[in-house]
């Protein structure tokens, strides 16, 4: 769950920086404080959440990576995980602060200048609709956060059912490579909103048995897990035409799975399959279109 600090009551913890962190221990708001009405926050999915709430224009400040929604772009940007514009984002005069749950330091700082902070950390699905509820709490806008949450959950009941009775493909969902090339290659562990994703979609994850977020495979290992379906997600680029063919080739020496004998590599892409927000009803669609698409004819 999230945590929410406000000053004397700073909870510290360690932060895996990737986007499949585990999830923090938090409190609700107390009911005596008020709506927040200046607010900063430093993590994308958040900053989804608010808008998707309706709480967009009580946002005075992102971080850098925010993109999404649109009206982001018109905002103040005041760093990210790393590299927190302290002085500005003081400058700005919040009387709330989202964090991940990783910045002690800065959390402290906003404690001592009476700053509340609420503290976040990637989870499953779950922790998606615990932060929808939190942050309607500490806008004001719980109903709105209700409707927000009950809407994505009408959307993933929609694909279970589309995808229900049908053959489950042994999916491997990459997030994360080298171009051309599968060194420093990034898996979907057994644990996650990425993880459950693929299950909602009608896809069984050839690594559900390991118990974290991500995973490094080896070669041996990839190729004993057989998949007969691969999925990458790209952020940063889209894989398309030639570039997309250079891409599936570099699977070539894995000829033995499935997947790949069988040429169903797909390359996804967009930053809101790596964003536990509002989108993950859109994005998990995106999942069952690929692996089951005459469920959607």
């Amino acid at each position: 769950m999230v945590a929410l600090v406000a000053a004397g009551a700073l909870q510290g913890s360690s932060y895996h920086d990737d986007v499949h962190s585990a999830v923090g221990a938090g409190r609700q708001a107390s009911a005596n404080e008020r709506p927040a009405s200046r607010i900063v926050s430093l993590v994308p999915a958040l900053t989804e959440m608010l808008f998707a709430i309706g709480a967009g224009s009580q946002v005075v400040a992102v971080s850098s990576y925010d993109d999404y929604p649109p009206e982001t772009k018109r905002l103040a940007r005041v760093g990210a995980l790393l590299d927190p514009d302290v002085e500005r984002i003081l400058a700005l005069r919040p009387d709330l602060v989202l964090t991940y749950g990783s910045q002690d330091a800065l959390e402290a700082q906003l404690t001592r200048a009476g700053i509340r902070a609420f503290s976040y950390r990637h989870g499953g699905l779950d922790t998606l609709f615990r932060t929808l509820t939190d942050l309607g709490g500490v806008t004001g806008r719980t109903m709105e956060a209700a409707r927000t949450a009950d809407g994505i959950r009408r959307q993933l009941d929609a694909i279970r059912a589309r995808v229900a009775g049908r053959p489950r493909p042994r999916v491997l969902l990459v997030f994360g490579r080298e171009p051309q090339s599968l060194r420093q290659l990034y898996v979907s562990g057994g644990v996650g909103f990425l993880h459950e994703m693929i299950e909602i979609a009608g896809g069984t994850n050839v690594f559900a048995d390991i118990r974290r977020e991500s995973a490094q495979p080896s070669s041996e290992t990839l190729l004993a897990r057989a998949p007969a379906v691969i999925l990458e997600i790209h952020e940063a680029r889209t894989i398309a035409g030639a570039d997309a063919a250079r891409e599936r080739a570099t699977w070539a020496p894995f000829a033995a799975i499935p997947a790949v004998r069988n040429g169903r590599i797909h390359f996804l892409n967009g930053t809101y399959f790596t964003v536990p927000g509002p989108r993950v009803g859109l994005a998990t669609e995106v999942f069952a279109r690929t692996l089951h698409p005459e469920a959607f004819r």
